[in-house]
């Protein structure tokens, strides 16, 4: 993921891959029928972690870092996280808000002077997904529901939205309408909406 890919996408693809120890995410471009199209990124998150980082690589051989996200705090329900770029210089940042978060997860999501607010665009599936989830075999098998995320301005206007698809497992698109969101922000949000959804 380039810099100028970076600054210029308005859609990509997050496919996570399920390994041993760590979880695995492909971040590819969208060809023009909607399939997942070339390798942009690889990241990367360590399983039971004591600080939360996850970070981006240019390909499967993880020897280039491109950008990262990391919790500001420890084992923090409300942590703030950082978009960092290859320099460590911070390029964003987001958190939950883990009150609202009960009811329908809600994040706030801030870089390039844009703030956004993004929330489960269904109440109902999101109700639906934590009764799932609360039971014994929401421990067995996936969820099988398919939620969507919209992070709006405070003017009400779209500047992201994740979407789940139809997928043995977890596949999302990411839209960014006009493509105003630093690619490398929108990535490491669309990442820790799957990888950090159950905190």
């Amino acid at each position: 993921m380039t810099a100028e890919v970076a600054q210029g996408i308005d859609r990509f693809t997050v496919i996570q891959k399920l390994t041993l120890m760590v979880n695995r995410y492909e971040i590819r471009s969208v060809t023009g029928d909607g399939q997942p199209g070339h390798l942009l990124a690889v990241a990367q998150q360590k399983r039971a972690a004591f600080k939360e980082q996850v970070t981006f690589y240019q390909d499967e051989s993880r020897t280039i870092p491109l950008f990262s996200f990391k919790a500001r705090q420890r084992l923090d329900l409300a942590a703030t996280y950082d978009v960092l770029d290859a320099n460590e210089e911070r390029i964003g940042s987001f958190r939950k808000d883990f009150g609202k978060s009960l009811l329908r997860s809600t994040w706030y999501l801030e870089t390039d002077g844009l703030k956004a607010t993004g929330s489960e665009r269904s109440l109902g599936v999101a109700i639906g997904r934590r009764i799932w989830e609360a039971t014994p075999v929401g421990d067995v098998i996936p969820s099988p529901f398919r939620f969507h995320f919209d992070f709006v301005d405070p003017n009400g206007e779209v500047l992201m939205t994740s979407e789940r698809g139809r997928s043995l497992r977890d596949r999302y698109l990411i839209t960014l309408p006009g493509a105003r969101f630093d690619g490398r922000v929108a990535a490491a949000m669309a990442v820790a909406l799957d990888a950090l959804q159950s905190r």
